[in-house]
Order: structure tokens, then sequence, then C-alpha cells
């Protein structure tokens, strides 16, 4: 009877399973030997001889990662990828036996495609949230918390061991609850409503967008007015210093105006002050404010 695609695929990866574990092992001369004839000479086939002897690593830390649901011939493949990071970066003469240096460029390798692949949302970006993530799980069960929602006392020893804010691991501890869920997913039996249409629309209901629009344009008026009532130097240092993105300094527009820096702040803070009168007299007069 002749076996489905998957079916053969499976068997494979189960023959390239046996294959790493029968591999033989290497001493620690031996691997110094073959990473310097790949090093020095370019010998693709001592880089074989010490990879091959290695893909165990890769299998065994592969088999850690089976409860991320992704699939272990994926994360066979990345750590792959990170055994010959580790062979091309591997330095003989610090002493260091290949397998443990390979196995930290194999679990980083496997690390990054988890954290690429097991939501389509980014999971974590800083050295912190990635400790959270593959963290969260195991120090959860070594405190004993069976709590759903994760309580207050569980996400405070959490934070301070791994030293992110509650936040962060109350926020972690609802990702890793629940994967991904398609927004047209129906709700109920019925199929009638989906779950986007249970999200809150954060954009601006149309009056109040006229509203804010309508109060910008009034701001902008009354500082216009404003700066009417300033000579032609402060309203210079002012929209130097006040109405750019990025301030220019005392001591350049001391430069510009042939003034001392002391002296530009004394006018910033003339012109300031009067612009505060001018401003309070716009809004206390209902008229003059446009408000009635």
């Amino acid at each position: 009877m002749a076996l489905s695609e998957t079916e053969e695929f499976q068997q494979g990866a189960r023959r390239f399973a046996r294959d790493a574990m029968r591999a033989p092992m290497l001493d620690a001369s031996t691997e110094q030997d073959l990473a310097h004839r790949w090093r020095d000479a370019g010998d693709e086939k001592a880089l074989h001889a010490l990879t091959q002897a290695y893909i165990r690593l890769v299998v065994a830390m592969a088999a850690k990662f089976r409860n991320y649901g992704l699939p272990a011939s994926d994360l066979v493949q990345e750590g792959n990828v990170g055994l010959m990071q580790a062979a091309a970066r591997f330095e003989p003469e610090r002493q260091l036996r290949f397998s443990t240096y390979a196995t930290w460029w194999i679990r980083a390798a496997m690390q990054d495609y988890i954290l690429r692949n097991w939501s389509i949302v980014r999971t974590g970006t800083t050295a912190a949230q990635k400790s959270l993530f593959f963290n969260l799980r195991r120090m959860r069960a070594q405190i004993g918390d069976t709590d759903e929602t994760m309580g207050r006392e569980a996400r405070a020893a959490v934070a301070r061991k791994l030293g992110v804010g509650e936040g962060d691991v109350a926020a972690m501890a609802a990702r890793l609850s629940g994967a991904d869920r398609s927004l047209n997913a129906p709700l109920g039996a019925s199929g009638d409503t989906n779950w986007q249409d249970t999200l809150a629309d954060d954009a601006l209901t149309p009056d109040v967008e006229v509203m804010v629009r309508h109060d910008a344009a009034v701001r902008t008026r009354w500082i216009d007015e404003a700066m009417g009532h300033l000579n032609p130097r402060e309203m210079l240092i002012i929209r130097a210093r006040r109405l750019t993105e990025e301030g220019i300094t005392l001591d350049a527009l001391g430069v510009t105006l042939g003034v001392s820096k002391e002296r530009v702040r004394q006018i910033e803070t003339q012109a300031i002050a009067k612009l505060r009168r001018a401003l309070l007299r716009t809004v206390t007069d209902p008229v003059g404010a446009g408000l009635v």
C-alpha cells in the first residue's frame, strides 16, 4: 500500500532523527582538528564531520520546543542553520568544546524562529520580553500558579525574577493562553455575527471630529492674534524656540541677533508674558474669542 506524502515525510523525519542519534561522538582533540581544518583550509569534509556529529543537539533541542505548536521539521531546519553558524564562528584556540558553543547558536536560531512564527502578531523584541515568553510557563509551574487569569502575587513574583513589569507579565500570560483567532470567525452556532463585529472602533465619531477640528482652528487663530502683539525680534525668538520641532539654542540665537544668550532668554520670557496676557484677554472676551 502506497504511503501518502505526509506519511513519507514523517518516516523521513524519523529516519533523520535516528541517524543523527547514531552518529559517533567526537572527543576534544578530534573537534579541534576538524575545526582547524575547516577554518584554516576550508576543508568541507571536516565541516561535514564536525556538524554531522552534533545534529543530535539539534534534534534534542527541537524536542524541548515541541510545545509551541510549530512543526518539528521546521525547528530542526532552523536548528541546522544555527549549527552551521556555530561552525562558521567557532574559534578552536579558545579551548571550548564545540558542542557547548553550538548549543547556544542552535537554541538562538530556534527561539528566533518561534518568535517569528508562533503568532502573526509580533511577540517580543527586547531581551526581557523574549526571556518572559520562553520562561513564563516554566516559572508559573514552579510557583504552582494554575489560575487562568494569573493572580497578582504570581505576576509580581515572575516580574521580580525576570526584571519586567507586572503589566508585561499579565499581557504575555494572556497571549500564551490562546492562539490566534480570525476576526471573521463566527460567534455562536448561528454564525450571524463575527468577532470583528464586537471590536470597538477607536476612531472619533463625526461630531467629535468636527469639534476637534473647530477647536484646533480656534486655538491657531488665537495664537496668531496674540503673536501680533510681539515686536519682530520677540516674534523671531518665539518662532525659533517654541514653534519648531527642534528649538534653536539660546547661544545660536544670540549669535544671530548679536546679543548674549542671557539677553535672548530675557526677551523670550518677556515675549511669553505678552502672549499669555493677550491670550487671557481673548479667552475672557466672548466676542473677541469668537464664541458668540
